[in-house]
């Protein structure tokens, strides 16, 4: 029986500025990735989300992002090899250190935002965030956009991942993510997102805007906390891949 995990960014408060919905999307997931006070969370906004993953036997991974609160981590940033390194060092050392104090393990990493489609573009520069994650944390599962130069970069390094894709994100033919900038980047409509992902995992292949079909290694299917339909995508997601008969659970990393 063919096994897929279920994703969602979340912990993306900050003080009293409230994001997503993160209690109600935490009943439908899997696996958490917890913003780690580079492009939002806070360390008690981390302790609560920590306690709620944990509390809905979901898998908790970090998620560092561009140090960017301002722009919520999604504008980019060219940095120094050396300067983004221990950006993301910072970051992760936080993430798990804060895990560890209230008993609670981190399984895997996520690259958020910018950085993130950065590194899905530039094998070097995946390679050189993961290597500076791993170097906190040697045993995490790096989660990477799956056919990307992410990919590449895990493949390189052999190091544990799980290749992801988006239920809520279009695909361009190199299976990068359209830009958030143009129409139909962002997919809002809960009764596409189900059968598109059912399709995908179906076929174990990317489906790109123009019917393209990219084979991929699928673990985990991403839905975004940070859009007004969040709750009513992940439901249609788990709805149509159970009704195909898939198991939904955390993944185990590939090597």
């Amino acid at each position: 029986m063919t096994q897929i995990d279920l994703n969602a960014d979340m912990g993306e408060s900050f003080g009293s500025w409230r994001m997503g919905n993160d209690a109600e999307l935490m009943k439908i997931i899997t696996s958490a990735n917890i913003a780690c006070g580079g492009h939002a969370g806070d360390p008690d906004v981390m302790e609560k989300t920590f306690a709620l993953a944990a509390a809905n036997n979901v898998g908790i991974g970090a998620h560092p992002g561009f140090a960017d609160i301002a722009g919520f981590g999604r504008f980019k940033m060219h940095l120094p090899k050396n300067t983004l390194q221990n950006m993301i060092r910072y970051q992760v050392a936080a993430h798990v250190g804060m895990a560890r104090a209230f008993g609670h393990e981190v399984r895997h990493l996520k690259l958020h935002g910018a950085l993130a489609n950065m590194c899905s573009e530039d094998a070097e520069m995946a390679e050189a965030a993961y290597e500076a994650a791993l170097s906190i944390a040697p045993d995490l599962i790096v989660m990477v956009l799956a056919c990307t130069a992410q990919q590449q970069a895990v493949e390189k390094l052999g190091c544990a991942w799980a290749g992801e894709i988006f239920a809520d994100r279009a695909y361009n033919e190199d299976a990068t993510l359209v830009d958030r900038s143009q129409p139909g980047a962002v997919i809002h409509d809960a009764k596409l997102a189900g059968p598109r992902i059912a399709a995908m995992v179906q076929e174990g292949a990317i489906i790109t805007e123009n019917g393209t079909r990219i084979p991929a290694k699928i673990d985990t299917i991403c839905m975004h906390g940070d859009t007004p339909e969040a709750i009513e995508i992940a439901r249609s997601v788990r709805a149509a891949l159970q009704a195909d008969g898939v198991k939904i659970g955390c993944f185990a990393g590939r090597k």
